[in-house]
C-alpha cells in the first residue's frame, strides 16, 4: 500500500527548484491580464489548461514566456509569488529557494527592479506571516547571449542583498554550461553561489561542465547522469545534490511514464537526489503531488521519503544552524 496523500501533504518539506513564473496558474493568469488589459489567446481557463500538452521542453517553454506576458507591476510579481508561498503553506514547505527569469521581463520593458521588489517582498511576508523562510536565486536565460547574462548581473548590483546565487535555464540543448563561464566567474567574484540546469535533455558533458567550468553547488534535474558510470560515482563522492523533478520530468518526456523515473534508484545508489516541482502550474502539481506520483508508481517508503527531504535540507543554501532545526523539525 502506497503512503498516504496526508502523510505525505504533512512530510515537512524543502523545494530547491522552483521557477516563480512556472508557478503562475491559469486562473491567475487570467486575473492578471484582466488587471493589465492584455488579451490571451485562451477564451477560457480550461482552453488554457488544455494547452498543456507537450512533446518536448520546447513546447512547454513557448507557453511559459506567453503567459508571462501579463506580469507587469510589482504587485502582479507579488501575487505570482505570494500566491505559490501559500501552497507551499498548505503542503508543510518549510523552506524554499525560488528561480526567476529577469530577462523574461526586462526584455519586455518591465525594470528589474520591479520584478524583484514584488518577489522580495512577498517572500519576506511568507517568512514573517507563513513561517516560511527562502533564499532567492537569479537565473540566466541559456537561449540568450552571454553579454546579455552580464548585462543582467550588472543591472541586479544594487539588489544582490536578495539574491543568494545564479542559475541557468531555458532550451538546454544546442546551449552548453560554457557557453556562460565569464558570467559565472564573474557572479562568484561578487560572492553568488552558482547552479545550473544540466541532463535534463542535454547530455552528460553538460553535468559535468556545470561542475568543473561553471562550479556550480547543485545541478538541477541530472537525470541523465546514470548514462556516465564515471559521473555517478562522482556525483555520489562529492555528494552532489540533483534537483529532480518527477512530475516535469514525464510531463516533458524525459521520461514515458512515472514508472521508468530514475530517482529512487539514484537514491538507493547513494547519489544526493532532491523532489521539486520545476513549473507545477504547467506539470500537474506541487511538492505533495510530486511525492504522491513517486508513491503511487516506483512505490516510495517513508524512510525514502524522509531522507529525500534530508537531502534538501542538507543541499539548502541556509546556515548549519538552520539546516539542524530543519532536521529536527523533519524528525520530530
Amino acid at each position: 500500500m502506497s503512503l498516504s496523500f496526508e502523510w505525505l501533504n504533512q512530510l515537512p518539506k524543502v523545494e530547491l527548484h522552483l521557477h516563480l513564473e512556472g508557478s503562475l496558474e491559469p486562473e491567475l493568469m487570467f486575473e492578471l491580464a484582466k488587471r493589465n488589459q492584455i488579451d490571451l489567446p485562451f477564451d477560457t481557463v480550461e482552453d488554457l489548461r488544455g494547452a498543456y500538452e507537450f512533446s518536448q521542453l520546447q513546447d512547454f517553454l513557448d507557453i511559459y514566456y506567453q503567459g508571462a506576458n501579463v506580469l507587469l507591476t510589482e504587485q502582479d510579481f507579488y501575487d505570482l509569488t505570494w500566491a505559490y508561498l501559500e501552497k507551499c503553506k498548505h503542503q508543510n514547505v518549510m523552506h524554499v529557494e525560488p528561480f526567476f527569469d529577469p530577462q523574461t521581463h526586462t526584455e519586455r520593458g518591465v525594470s528589474f527592479e520591479t520584478v524583484i521588489r514584488g518577489i522580495t517582498n512577498a517572500l519576506q511576508d511568507a517568512e514573517s506571516k507563513l513561517g516560511i523562510s527562502s533564499q532567492l536565486i537569479m537565473c540566466f536565460l541559456r537561449h540568450l547571449s552571454e553579454e546579455e547574462a552580464l548585462e543582467t548581473l550588472e543591472t541586479a548590483k544594487p539588489f544582490l542583498h536578495h539574491i543568494v546565487g545564479v542559475g541557468l535555464d531555458s532550451s538546454e540543448v544546442g546551449n552548453p554550461p560554457e557557453k556562460f563561464s565569464r558570467v559565472f566567474s564573474r557572479a562568484r567574484e561578487l560572492g553568488l553561489l552558482t547552479v545550473a540546469h544540466a541532463g535534463e535533455e542535454g547530455p552528460t558533458e553538460y553535468i559535468w561542465t556545470s561542475l568543473n567550468d561553471l562550479k556550480v553547488s547543485r545541478i538541477d534535474h541530472g537525470v541523465r547522469a546514470e548514462e556516465d558510470s564515471q559521473l555517478m560515482a562522482h556525483l555520489i563522492d562529492q555528494q552532489m545534490p540533483l534537483t529532480v523533478c518527477p512530475l516535469s520530468n514525464t510531463k516533458l518526456c524525459v521520461f514515458d511514464d512515472m514508472s521508468n523515473h530514475n530517482i529512487i534508484s539514484m537514491l538507493e545508489k547513494g547519489v544526493c537526489v532532491t523532489v521539486n516541482s520545476d513549473d507545477p502550474a504547467y506539470f500537474g502539481g506541487y511538492m505533495t503531488e510530486n511525492f504522491v506520483a513517486l508513491a503511487e508508481s516506483l512505490a516510495l517508503t517513508e524512510e525514502q521519503a524522509i531522507q529525500l527531504v534530508k537531502n534538501s535540507i542538507e543541499a539548502s543554501f541556509v546556515t548549519k544552524e538552520k539546516k539542524s532545526q530543519m532536521i529536527d523539525l523533519l524528525l520530530s
